[in-house]
């Protein structure tokens, strides 16, 4: 099992590059770094986990800055948008940004990728909210264009461009995995027919034992290949090493492959303390 870690960097925590070099000598194999571009004031949308929206959220780092500092640093960790809201972005020049960090990481990048929730967000920044999801994958179709051809063109609903040439392009070909981040009920079908993988949240080893069968017949029907997806799972195991190892294991028996932890914050003051706690439990 690949154990990461998804990971908040806002003003009090500690920096990227000292947390990418602690994760990646302690044995970590990926850190993962979330993103919301702008928090509206009093917004309508409730929290999906209820109460108010907590305040970090305001205050996220842009994560390709972040993944950017952690790669400057570090030599084999891998490097995930946990997750990327793609209908927030221009696709072209997303793409540009995407391909140019996989390509000086080494082709490290692991697109993780939502379509998001809080709607008066995604409206600010031109999401078709009720639709966010056919755009995201619209916007998906495009940068593989971007990210494979050497003239690249599009004709869509959302995003059309004539013949261009945009490089560099991405180590990793036709362009970085793409993880969806979803457990809404079309998620299985969208992984199944156009996704490199899926990454859900907050679920249990219940929830992947009954809905990874259900991916495989997905993807039977799609004509994909369900063992080269890859199948991560974020969240957080309460318990000691034992209760830890415990849970880890009936994930990867249900076929997950990596785990992604979410952590609490981590300050230039106890970062290393509190990494060495986690590979005591995790790794």
């Amino acid at each position: 099992m690949k154990i990461g870690i998804l990971f908040l960097f806002y003003e009090p925590t500690v920096r990227p590059g000292p947390m990418a070099i602690e994760m990646e000598r302690l044995g970590f194999e990926s850190l993962w770094v979330p993103e919301h571009p702008v928090l509206p004031v009093n917004p309508q949308t409730p929290f999906p986990q209820g109460g108010p929206i907590p305040e970090p959220y305001a205050h996220m780092s842009d994560q390709f800055v972040c993944l950017s500092m952690a790669a400057a640093n570090t030599r084999r960790l891998n490097l995930g948008t946990g997750i990327t809201l793609v209908p927030e972005h221009n696709p072209i020049v997303h793409a540009k940004q995407i391909a140019t960090l996989d390509f000086f990481s080494g082709g490290r990048l692991i697109y993780g990728i939502g379509a998001g929730w809080l709607r008066e967000e995604s409206e600010l920044l031109g999401v078709d909210f009720p639709r966010r999801w056919t755009q995201t994958g619209e916007y998906v179709a495009a940068m593989r264009e971007l990210w494979s051809q050497a003239e690249a063109s599009f004709d869509g609903k959302y995003i059309k461009f004539p013949p261009v040439r945009c490089y560099p392009k991405p180590i990793q070909q036709p362009g970085p995995p793409v993880l969806l981040g979803s457990k809404d009920r079309n998620a299985l079908k969208r992984v199944a027919k156009w996704g490199d993988g899926w990454c859900p949240n907050r679920i249990d080893p219940a929830f992947m034992k009954e809905n990874l069968p259900k991916l495989r017949d997905e993807c039977r029907a799609a004509g994909r290949d369900y063992s080269k997806l890859d199948i991560t799972v974020m969240g957080t195991i309460r318990g000691e090493r034992a209760q830890v190892h415990d849970e880890l294991r009936r994930f990867e028996d249900c076929g997950v492959g990596r785990y992604v932890v979410t952590t609490g914050v981590l300050t230039p003051e106890d970062y290393k303390q509190r990494l060495e706690r986690y590979s005591s439990l995790y790794l």
